[in-house]
């Protein structure tokens, strides 16, 4: 496994199942979870990501049903299933909707995986 070569906290964080965790350590140091903070902090560094939080944030964009309209307009023509849709996305990041840039701000703080409230 690719994450166990990884150092120190992001392989923790890679284990625990957010690969996303080192990165919101690193840019959201200092903020304080809670009313969406984490989520906003995460949003408005969706460019500045990590290579494995970003693939998960595409995979988000790609499989959410919230970002298919963003699919849709962003990367018509796209043959789904060779990876060109994610590329679109990523080349399209400042792009997506705001209900896009949500959920994949929702999964890059993991809401879901560490069942806390709204962070």
């Amino acid at each position: 496994m690719a994450a166990l070569v990884l150092s120190g906290s992001v392989a923790a964080a890679q284990q625990a199942g957010n690969p996303c965790a080192g990165d919101i350590k690193t840019l959201c140091a200092g903020i304080q979870p809670g009313e969406g903070r984490i989520k906003a902090c995460i949003k408005s560094h969706l460019t500045a990501l990590s290579p494995s939080c970003e693939d998960r944030l595409l995979t988000v964009a790609v499989t959410g049903k919230v970002c298919k309209t963003d699919v849709t307009n962003l990367c018509a023509g796209i043959v789904p299933g060779t990876g060109g849709i994610r590329a679109c996305i990523k080349s399209h990041m400042a792009e997506v909707s705001d209900p896009c840039r949500d959920a994949m701000s929702q999964a890059a703080a993991g809401k879901k995986i560490l069942g806390r409230g709204d962070l």
